[in-house]
């Protein structure tokens, strides 16, 4: 009966590695690395040093940005999410605000 309880737990132990492979499978590209989800260009969401790149006039990049929601700065965030953050100073933008 030994014997029949560690077949048995090998089998399911089996069946979940192969599960979590094929879960993984599906995140690869074609080239075999991680299929990356969507992202988008959200202005006016980050704080301020936080942002990703674009924080204007007086700024070079990553970083930059002065101030917390500065509107001219932007983030990337899952795509489809943008309009729907909301900050102290609106809703986040697809285009460049005014701070």
């Amino acid at each position: 009966m030994t014997t029949r309880t560690l077949t048995l737990g090998a089998l399911a132990f089996a069946a979940l590695a192969s599960g979590a492979a094929l879960a993984q499978s599906d995140n690869m590209n074609k080239s075999g690395d991680m299929a990356k989800p969507a992202m988008e260009k959200c202005y006016g969401v980050s704080l301020a040093g936080k942002n990703d790149c674009a924080a204007g006039p007086g700024t070079t990049c990553a970083g930059t940005s002065k101030v917390d929601y500065q509107g001219n700065a932007w983030k990337f965030v899952p795509a489809g999410t943008c309009a729907s953050i909301k900050t102290p100073k609106g809703m986040g933008s697809l285009e460049a605000m005014k701070s």
